[in-house]
């Protein structure tokens, strides 16, 4: 079945550069939000003493002022990478006046969308973008679905692995063609494959009763604070939390064939009017309370398990950077954090996600069809909801197939992956995170759902009181840090800056917000 991957691969290391696999860049981002010592969200503003939300590269926020967000730079390695993370959050405690980083993805005490702070960004147009599409947000699906917290993995294969790969493929296109044609393959393969992320690493199976606000639900009471699915993976990624309900309201679905037909599809919902977002409202009483009344305010608030990504110059729309200079990296965004990590995700992860995406960029991926992008939806809110329950049925073309068995079929065809990948370092760190979730895929207590739910019963404890106990024991971790002068010295400068260039920005604002937002849309190749 998955014949075409493995004679690929062997096709590279016979081109006798096998540790051309090996030359990719990672990159991680993580969501954390700022709370209260009693697990309240945080009403305070983002510290001053961590720079420009608006302006700074690594420390920014998210939907709230309280979401903080850590981006490391694009690393040679995972190692690197979770270094980089681990020193932004360490940095972060050492400036928190008693406030913590929520350890985990689903928030706790929530005390209505009133108590959820819309993130600022100052005064530059610039800003004031940012904070009403976050205003639109909150208007069109809620503010408490917008402060749940997850990880992304973002990932990029080396120049050298391209010119050799396309050498393979006997391809005569421009080379950044042929890059991003396969990374859009790669993106759909990981839609077809992606169930497997939630599976093995969702860690949200449980949720406090304060998220759903006395909502009805499906889920069980594990007790009188906790609802729970008994078999559940990552609450997270299924309609209670962060789904766009768009395509059940305005009927869009993004277009994944090729990069040409994804931009097109995006730009349409961008520039098509939608009934049901009109009735909001855009500009009222002199303030903005959404971007626009489209299907899509802007490309981001299309919620997507995996993006292909391009860095945008200044205030480029992302849609004309993928258009411009083509897919630069691809961004998976179906992790949880990782409760049991300080860092929110650890090594193990990071080895297998990179062996699962060279697996998935060799292996063969066709357009997907309308039957195929229901078995997708379906087979990802399955897991999400049910993914430990025995003997759970998956679909695949057409037909219903274990979710261990196809589990298990897709490991082993990563075996070659990783024994490859872990010939150019020292150990055997990919085919030991493959083995790892190879027995979790044999024992779903070995998954991270089962080991939070075994964590709330052996301590007699609802899902808040778990997630601050483990909270409070990064916290311990971080203060207890030694920390790397030069890096933290770094840290501190960029700080400088990042406040020195938000002050630049709001003094050269010479342009009204509504000829901002006109000329921003305006934009064309």
């Amino acid at each position: 079945m998955y014949l075409r991957a493995k004679k690929r691969l062997d096709a590279l290391v016979a081109a006798g550069n096998p540790a051309i696999l090996k030359d990719g860049l990672t990159g991680l981002e993580k969501e954390s939000l700022r709370v209260a010592p009693n697990g309240s969200i945080a009403q305070t503003p983002h510290p001053a003493v961590l720079g420009s939300a608006l302006t700074h590269p690594w420390i920014t926020t998210d939907y709230s002022e309280a979401l903080l967000e850590f981006i490391t730079p694009p690393m040679k390695s995972a190692s690197a990478a979770l270094d980089y993370l681990r020193d932004l959050q360490h940095f972060v405690y050492l400036r928190l006046d008693g406030e913590l980083l929520w350890s985990s993805s689903m928030p706790c005490v929530i005390a209505g969308s009133a108590s959820i702070p819309i993130a600022q960004y100052g005064t530059s147009n610039n800003g004031l973008m940012k904070t009403v599409y976050r205003r639109g947000l909150g208007h069109r699906y809620g503010r408490v679905m917008q402060v749940i917290a997850g990880v992304h993995y973002n990932y990029s294969f080396s120049e050298g692995f391209w010119l050799s790969y396309q050498q393979l493929e006997g391809d005569a296109r421009p080379l950044q063609t042929f890059i991003s044609e396969h990374y859009l393959a790669l993106i759909r393969n990981l839609q077809r494959f992606g169930w497997l992320i939630p599976y093995l690493f969702g860690a949200s199976p449980a949720v406090c009763k304060s998220f759903l606000d006395g909502k009805q639900t499906m889920l069980q009471e594990f007790n009188s604070t906790t609802y729970y699915g008994p078999h559940a993976t990552s609450l997270r990624m299924c309609d209670i939390g962060y789904q766009n309900s768009l395509e059940n309201e305005v009927g869009f679905k993004a277009n994944y064939d090729s990069l040409q037909s994804y931009v097109a599809s995006l730009s349409k919902a961008i520039e098509t009017p939608s009934p049901h977002f009109e009735k909001i409202g855009v500009k009222v009483d002199g303030s903005y309370r959404q971007l626009n009344a489209n299907m899509l305010q802007i490309e981001n608030e299309y919620y997507s398990s995996v993006r292909p990504k391009q860095v945008p110059d200044n205030n480029e729309k992302p849609s004309l950077a993928l258009q411009r200079r083509g897919v630069r990296y691809v961004e998976l965004r179906s992790l949880d954090i990782n409760i049991f990590d300080p860092r929110g995700i650890n090594e193990t992860q990071c080895h297998f996600i990179e062996t699962f995406m060279t697996f998935c960029q060799l292996q063969a991926s066709p357009v997907i069809s309308d039957l195929e992008r229901k078995e997708i939806d379906y087979n990802l809110d399955t897991v999400a909801y049910r993914g430990r329950e025995p003997g759970l049925l998956l679909q695949r073309n057409g037909n219903k197939v274990p979710l261990q068995q196809w589990a298990g079929e897709l490991c082993e065809a990563m075996q070659a992956f990783a024994t490859v990948l872990d010939k150019e370092v020292e150990g055997t760190p990919y085919r030991q995170a493959l083995q790892e979730q190879q027995a979790a895929v044999s024992d779903p207590e070995k998954t991270l759902s089962a080991q939070v739910l075994a964590g709330m019963r052996e301590y007699n404890e609802g899902y808040f009181d778990f997630a601050q106990r483990m909270s409070l024991q990064h916290q311990q971790y971080f203060l207890n840090l030694d920390h790397d002068a030069a890096r933290f010295q770094a840290f501190d400068e960029t700080v400088k800056q990042s406040l020195e260039k938000q002050r630049a920005m709001e003094a050269a604002n010479h342009e009204s917000f509504d000829d901002f937002l006109k000329n921003y849309f305006a934009q064309t190749l």
